[in-house]
C-alpha cells in the first residue's frame, strides 16, 4: 500500500464572512468626497415664484456680469476676479447718504448711499463655468465677512469668535448681504 501524503484542506467556508466584513471596513472608513455648494438663505420678503418690485436706486446696485467667456464686468468695465473683493467693498462702505456713523467710505455720488440699501447684482451667462461662478461668490463673500468682521472689532471691540447671537445680528444687519441673481438674456 502506497503511503500517500494527506495535503491539508483550506476551508472556505468563513471566506464569504471576512470578504463581507472587509467590504463593511472599506465602506465605513472611505472618505465620501461632498459636493460644493453655497449656503445662502433666501430673503423672507419675497416668497419664491412671485414677482416683487422694491423700487431701488441705481446708484444702490452694483452690477457684476460673468459672461459666456468667464470674463468679470463690473458696470461695463471689465475687472478680474481678484479685484473683485475691493470693488465690493468699496461700493459697500461708500456712505454716500452720510447716514452710516460706521462706514469708512469715500462718500462718492455713484456708489451706494449705505450698507443697508446696497444690492449686488449678479448676471451670469448659461455657458458661464461654475469655477468662474464660485470663484465670484467667494470674493463677494470675503468682502462681506471683511467688512464685518471691521465692523466687529471697531464698532464692537470683539473679534468675530467672541460674538454673542445678539452681537452677530448687530453685525448682518450692519452689512445686510443682498445679493440679486439673475442669468443673462
Amino acid at each position: 500500500m502506497r503511503h500517500s501524503k494527506l495535503i491539508p484542506e483550506v476551508n472556505a467556508g468563513s471566506m464569504a464572512d471576512i470578504a463581507f466584513l472587509l467590504l463593511i471596513f472599506f465602506l465605513v472608513t472611505a472618505t465620501i468626497p461632498k459636493d460644493k455648494g453655497l449656503k445662502r438663505m433666501l430673503s423672507k420678503e419675497c416668497p419664491p415664484g412671485e414677482i416683487c418690485d422694491t423700487p431701488i436706486n441705481d446708484r444702490n446696485i452694483l452690477r457684476i456680469l460673468v459672461n459666456n467667456n468667464d470674463e468679470i464686468m463690473v458696470d461695463d468695465e471689465l475687472v478680474a476676479v481678484s479685484d473683485l473683493k475691493e470693488i465690493t467693498k468699496r461700493f459697500l462702505d461708500n456712505n454716500g447718504d452720510k447716514s452710516c456713523n460706521y462706514c469708512n467710505g469715500l462718500n462718492s455720488d455713484s456708489s451706494s448711499d449705505n450698507p443697508k440699501e446696497a444690492v449686488v447684482s449678479l448676471q451670469t451667462g448659461k455657458q458661464t463655468s461654475y469655477k468662474q461662478y464660485i470663484e465670484v461668490q467667494d470674493e463677494l463673500t470675503k468682502a462681506y465677512y471683511e467688512l464685518r468682521e471691521a465692523y466687529s472689532l471697531n464698532i464692537l471691540k470683539k473679534t468675530t469668535d467672541d460674538l454673542s447671537k445678539s452681537d452677530l445680528k448687530k453685525v448682518k444687519e450692519a452689512y445686510p448681504f443682498i445679493l440679486s441673481e439673475a442669468i443673462t438674456k
